[in-house]
């Protein structure tokens, strides 16, 4: 008969979790995977509350496995006020996960107010992935992204516009393929080819 793997010692996680050593830290937050949603979050909030950038960004990853209302409003926190840039990107990818519908004002509020170019191209990379995504919205977020004066931001938003025009066969795709004939003079190389392979669809 094969044996059951033995339960975890959550008080150990706990403890390695709340030394706030990323070396003891990280390992443990990764692992509780394995365990149920109630077990976990309490156990990844308080990977939130450690002072390395490394720790809470894996818990914000941690809490868009393991979805709740508790882990919903700790990560809307996180994306509104964490003084790193990883930790924010990390926090808007989890956000997306929630669904769509629910992140996208959450997101693209923060797309806006928030100028670092880590937390932008996380937001457009994590949003263009979801297939529900009203094609609106896309073409409002890449609109955002291709006034940015960063040029990795504007790839990004040049990468959404060339899908605008392989999906849609409306007003959306229209619009697209002419900002994306637009971006064929930007300053930046690697815009004017994500604009041309974006044309080419």
């Amino acid at each position: 008969m094969e044996s059951s793997a033995p339960a975890p010692d959550l008080a150990a996680l706990r403890e390695a979790i709340a030394s706030g050593d990323p070396s003891r830290a990280m390992p443990a937050l990764v692992g509780l995977r394995s365990l149920a949603e109630e077990q976990a979050t309490p156990l990844l909030l308080l990977g939130l509350e450690q002072t390395t950038f490394m720790i809470r960004s894996i818990a914000a990853a941690g809490l868009g496995i393991k979805r709740s209302e508790a882990g919903w409003l700790a990560l809307e926190t996180l994306l509104a006020g964490d003084e790193d840039a990883n930790v924010r990107a990390e926090a808007a990818n989890a956000l997306a996960s929630y669904g769509v519908e629910r992140s996208w004002p959450l997101l693209r509020a923060a797309f806006e107010r928030d100028g670092q170019w880590l937390v932008r191209c996380s937001i457009l990379s994590a949003l263009a992935e979801q297939p529900a995504i009203a094609l609106s919205w896309l073409l409002e977020l890449a609109q955002l992204a291709i006034a940015d004066g960063d040029g990795t931001v504007r790839v990004g938003g040049a990468e959404v516009l060339g899908r605008l025009v392989r999906e849609g066969d409306g007003p959306a795709a229209n619009q697209a393929r002419q900002l994306l004939q637009g971006l064929q003079a930007d300053g930046d190389h690697r815009v004017v080819a994500a604009a041309l392979d974006g044309l080419q669809g």
